[in-house]
């Protein structure tokens, strides 16, 4: 069987070099690497290298790999069937099913010959590029994003108990008829929320982190507060001092004690993350880090409980981290070739193009569907009767759009290249759940699909379509 498979596999590989697709897809992808740097110029800063070299080269790349894997997935297996040549090797001691996986790994030994090529003339051309910001920019770019950091938020605070209590007692003084107690019970949570997540004017919030099970790595190292606020009131922009800015105060370290550092004050602008150099050792004897703001302004500022504070640390160095970035691409093109060989499958090549784009297409409208689970409605709500404007549509269309969601999240959860231009660490946890999620999970129902009608497919008939 191993035979069968490596032999079916490198005739694979074989017909893309013979088509000369290997050589153009390399010279394309270096020309990409090359060239983006080149035509769009940073600003500079490391954080503009980063976004160009990185997260520019690196899309591209797997844009173009990505279709290409989806293109060749969808011909090898497609065209074989069209132009009468899988009749003949079907008619070998060889299982279908061999035939399928066989295709799969030979696009995957192609994927990982230039995947390899890619990357590593993106993370050449970093080590190069870099010599070329000014020396304070260096030290930015080896800290913050030339590294692996690792993220430590406070819990997600447990507001349910607090929303049913709050809402067993509204529908008390309500009137019953024609109460949405869905609605209610969504406003209920959302006002705790909010209140969660308020800093009023004049106050300070404190955030407690844990990081004892990082203290081997923090210990005499600096650390990171990245934070991020909005405002629920418009800015005076008539004051050019403050115009888009908010006057704040952080101190970090448990209070009243000899840890505790007062950051000057500074000016920060709303929705945008801000990240901070506080100084190394300031954890208390359980391991936590505290962190206090203080307002001090005239309006409150809201700091999402998503992503409003976090503490990052350095975890470990840049190049592991890039390889296992590179290992999540490579899961999900993997993921491509098994969408491609599952619609080539049953359907021409055409068809079976068609259809991969139109599955594509769900999975980058991953927005609205996000919209449309948290919202629970499809069309709007009518604020004023208090109910969703057709609730018989929204009971048919927001459990599909809550199932596609979780399926497309599976595969959208990992950022690689959003993670590698921050200087976030992939964990190997990460990867390993990669590998079962996108790989194991999707691409095996996938390939479990594709080969159950490949196996049960008449090809006789498919020479009557040519």
């Amino acid at each position: 069987m191993k035979q069968r498979l490596l032999t079916i596999a490198f005739l694979t590989v074989k017909a893309a070099f013979r088509f000369r697709l290997v050589v153009v897809l390399a010279t394309l992808l270096l020309g990409v690497v090359i060239l983006l740097p080149a035509l769009i110029k940073h600003d500079g800063s490391a954080r503009g290298f980063a976004q160009i070299v990185l997260t520019y080269t690196l899309g591209s790349i797997t844009t173009m790999l990505g279709f290409a894997t989806l293109w060749l997935a969808c011909g090898t297996l497609a065209r074989d069937v069209e132009e009468c040549q899988m009749q003949m090797v079907a008619v070998k001691p060889v299982a279908r099913w061999e035939i399928w996986l066989g295709k799969w790994l030979g696009i995957m030994l192609l994927n990982a010959l230039l995947l390899a090529l890619s990357g590593g003339a993106v993370y050449l051309l970093m080590q190069v590029k870099a010599r070329e910001l000014t020396p304070q920019e260096q030290t930015i770019l080896r800290n913050e994003v030339l590294v692996a950091r690792g993220s430590v938020k406070e819990p997600m605070p447990d507001i349910k108990e607090a929303a049913e209590q709050r809402f067993e007692e509204q529908v008390k003084k309500l009137s019953p008829t024609g109460l949405d107690r869905t609605l209610l019970r969504k406003q209920i949570e959302e006002q705790l929320k909010w209140r969660e997540q308020l800093v009023p004017s004049g106050h300070r919030r404190i955030w407690q982190l844990d990081l004892s099970l990082a203290r081997g790595h923090v210990r005499d190292q600096p650390l990171f507060v990245r934070l991020k606020f909005h405002t629920p009131q418009t800015v005076n922009m008539d004051e050019p001092a403050q115009a888009g800015t908010f006057l704040a105060q952080i101190l970090v370290g448990k209070p009243e004690t000899p840890l505790q550092r007062v950051l000057k004050p500074m000016s920060l602008s709303a929705g945008t993350y801000h990240e901070i150099q506080v100084p190394p050792n300031l954890l208390d004897e359980n391991g936590v880090l505290w962190v206090e703001f203080r307002n001090y302004n005239d309006v409150p500022l809201l700091f999402p409980l998503e992503d409003g504070m976090e503490v990052l640390y350095r975890e470990s160095g840049f190049g592991l981290n890039f390889l296992r970035g590179l290992g999540i691409l490579f899961f999900w093109l993997g993921l491509f070739a098994a969408l491609g060989l599952c619609a080539a499958s049953r359907f021409s090549f055409p068809v079976a193009a068609f259809v991969c784009l139109g599955l594509l297409f769900v999975g980058l409208s991953s927005g609205t569907l996000s919209t449309v689970a948290s919202e629970g409605t499809y069309l709007g709500i009518d604020w004023d009767k208090g109910q969703a404007y057709h609730p018989m549509i929204d009971a048919v269309l927001v459990p599909i759009f809550k199932g596609l969601l979780k399926v497309i999240n599976l595969v959208r959860d990992f950022s690689p290249i959003d993670s590698l231009s921050s200087g976030r660490s992939i964990t190997w946890g990460q990867l390993a759940q990669a590998f079962g999620q996108i790989t194991c999970l999707m691409s095996g129902f996938l390939a479990a699909i594709g080969i159950f009608v490949f196996t049960r497919r008449e090809l006789a008939t498919a020479q009557g379509n040519v």
